[in-house]
């Protein structure tokens, strides 16, 4: 077995623990179609490096405090800064909305805030590194609207375009000539796309050069935004540029 296989396979263990909480070998072995012996061999390996505990009360596995050690490193550096929490957080308050802000991390997008209350809540798929299903959330349309044809075609042919609800955009030829309105309007607008009978919304969000490094979005109910689209984009538009203005390493001035 190649190298990339051993590795992939390891990890495919890790994995299969991971999606369950905690796992006997059998379970793991049955789940990955992996001979036990094999799976035996992985998880202690695991085990050895501190990836993965053993419960011998339990006999299954559970992960171990390497992982947790990744996971916090991983979110330390990806976190947004105290302002962009701030003028997210303001967004959220200010239309009475779920508010998010994503960044650009390689070739996705991903979630790294967002701001919700028990009376607006964020979508629940939405959690700190959501990267999927670019074609059917507003900042996704950002990313993919900033991307050259030969790059978006690569990013979506590797990711695939799932259908998520009847409204979701699944045509290729349809997604372009969606994009290419999101390009040139500079706001993206997703209607029951990715969950049923929820709208959003994002803009994006730029460094000093311009660059567009990320993108401020807002989720709501699909009848509660209904007559408050124009309110919706222009309050959205107003604290993206506030960040921007953060990111260009200017003053940070207070959403009115």
């Amino acid at each position: 077995m190649s190298n990339s296989a051993v590795i992939h396979r390891t990890f495919s263990v890790l994995e299969a623990v991971s999606a369950s909480g905690s796992a006997s070998a059998k379970t793991v072995a049955n789940r990955l179609e992996i001979p036990l012996p094999t799976v035996y061999r992985l998880l202690h390996e695991l085990e050895d490096c501190n990836y993965l505990v053993y419960l011998k009360e339990d006999k299954c596995f559970e992960l171990g405090p390497k992982c947790f050690e990744l996971g916090l490193s991983f979110q330390q550096r990806l976190v947004a800064p105290h302002p962009i929490r701030q003028i997210t957080d303001e967004l959220h308050r200010s239309l009475g909305t779920a508010a998010y802000f994503a960044i650009y991390r390689g070739s996705d997008i991903l979630l790294t805030y967002s701001s919700d209350c028990e009376k607006h809540p964020r979508l629940r798929p939405l959690r700190f590194g959501f990267h999927e299903a670019a074609h059917a959330t507003a900042f996704g349309k950002i990313l993919l609207s900033a991307m050259p044809e030969a790059q978006r075609t690569e990013y979506l042919d590797a990711r695939g375009m799932q259908v998520l609800t009847p409204h979701t955009i699944v045509r290729r030829d349809l997604l372009d000539i969606h994009l290419e309105e999101v390009a040139t309007r500079g706001i993206a607008w997703e209607h029951d796309e990715f969950l049923p009978r929820q709208t959003c919304a994002a803009v994006p969000v730029r460094n000093g050069t311009g660059m567009q490094v990320g993108a401020i979005a807002v989720s709501t109910p699909s009848s509660k935004a209904n007559g408050r689209m124009k309110v919706l984009e222009s309050t959205l538009r107003q604290h993206a540029g506030l960040c921007s203005r953060y990111l260009r390493g200017g003053t940070r001035r207070e959403a009115s």
